[in-house]
């Protein structure tokens, strides 16, 4: 029996990627096909680290050789990730891939605990990740990664200076409280607010990312506005909790990414504190906020449910001691391992499918 490449690439095309729909020749994922008699190496390409199908890819493809070319043929798959973009040559942070917007309608719903679990969570699986803490007058990310005395650096470059972002437990972060003291009251107008946005942005020397996710204040803000039209962003995330009143908020939040002007698109809905689980009967749920709010407003207006999140006394100490929960073996770890994968799978989707966002040129809107 002869194996050839031509017959790899011709089993390989049955196999299709199941988020994208097309096969993954087609994908142009398959790369480094090596052949020794009966023995087959190849290197698949993802589109993230996270990605949550990698066993079932890998799984498939061992079975098409098989059927395709020779069921004593040993095969060996690699898995490679090569996380996705639309922001090519973008001249702000040209070597960041992905910007992510968290935003939430309300306070109070835990944003920043959502995004500092996700960041370290897609670190964890291997992506490049950095944080943006855009709440200029509740900045809470310095305390949650347990860096409220850390200072960033300043280097010159192209005789600039540029703001070298602190880094944490693999994620690269910056906030305005590394640049007030903690007890200080930040008191600004909006202006001022949204120029300090713009030096995170443009004088910051970010290296390469694949995700930088933007911890948005809580409405629909100067600050928003700032952001989209400062950079174009991949997309947003709308954090909300179970209850109307949040849940009300939540939609403007959706309806201000979608509006014509904005056209950011929406990659999904979390929704957090879903249930309260007891530390002594693990196994029971009560929805003491009512129940899958953020379920139905994903599908009122039809963008994915990245995941819900139990509201347990050890998230929120996690956070207060600067160490966040999925740094710990905890089953809610899971919770947000699963939401991050799901972040990842909607942003690849989401470059696969449709056309890079524009930056917001509008003054007023």
């Amino acid at each position: 029996m002869t194996i050839t490449e031509d017959k790899i690439l011709a089993a390989l095309s049955t196999v299709e990627e199941p988020d994208l729909k097309k096969d993954l020749v087609t994908l142009n994922m398959i790369k480094d096909i090596n052949i020794e008699g009966t023995s087959v190496s190849f290197t698949v390409i993802l589109t993230t680290p996270a990605c949550p199908l990698k066993e079932l890819i890998k799984n498939n493809c061992t079975k098409a050789i098989k059927e395709h070319v020779g069921d004593q043929v040993e095969v060996t798959v690699n898995m490679h990730a090569e996380v996705t973009s639309v922001r090519n040559n973008a001249p702000v942070l040209p070597d960041v891939k992905n910007i992510i917007a968290v935003a939430s309608g309300k306070g109070g719903v835990g944003k920043s605990t959502v995004t500092s679990n996700l960041a370290i969570s897609l670190a964890k699986s291997g992506a490049k990740v950095g944080i943006i803490d855009a709440d200029i007058f509740g900045p809470s990310i310095p305390v949650m990664f347990n860096t409220e005395s850390a200072k960033p650096g300043v280097v010159k470059a192209n005789g600039k200076n540029m703001i070298i972002p602190v880094e944490q437990y693999g994620v690269k972060l910056l906030s305005i409280g590394y640049l007030a003291p903690p007890e200080n009251a930040v008191v600004w107008r909006g202006p001022m607010a949204s120029s300090a946005l713009r030096q995170f942005l443009s004088d910051t020397d970010w290296g390469e990312l694949d995700y930088l996710l933007i911890d948005l204040p809580p409405g629909t803000s100067d600050i928003h506005l700032t952001l989209v039209q400062t950079v174009p962003v991949t997309g947003a995330v709308v954090v909300t909790t179970p209850q109307k009143v949040a849940l009300a908020d939540a939609q403007k939040g959706v309806s201000m990414f979608r509006q014509k002007q904005i056209n950011v698109p929406v990659l999904g809905i979390v929704e957090n504190m879903s249930y309260f689980t007891p530390e002594e009967l693990p196994e029971n749920k009560y929805y003491i906020f009512g129940k899958d709010g953020g379920k139905v407003l994903a599908r009122r207006y039809e963008v994915p449910f990245l995941g819900e999140l139990p509201l347990v006394q050890s998230i929120r100490e996690s956070g207060d001691e600067g160490e966040p929960i999925v740094m710990k073996n905890e089953v809610v770890t899971e919770a947000f391992n699963h939401i991050a994968s799901e972040l990842a799978r909607s942003v690849a989707l989401r470059n696969a499918n449709m056309e890079k966002t524009a930056r917001v040129e509008i003054q007023q809107l």
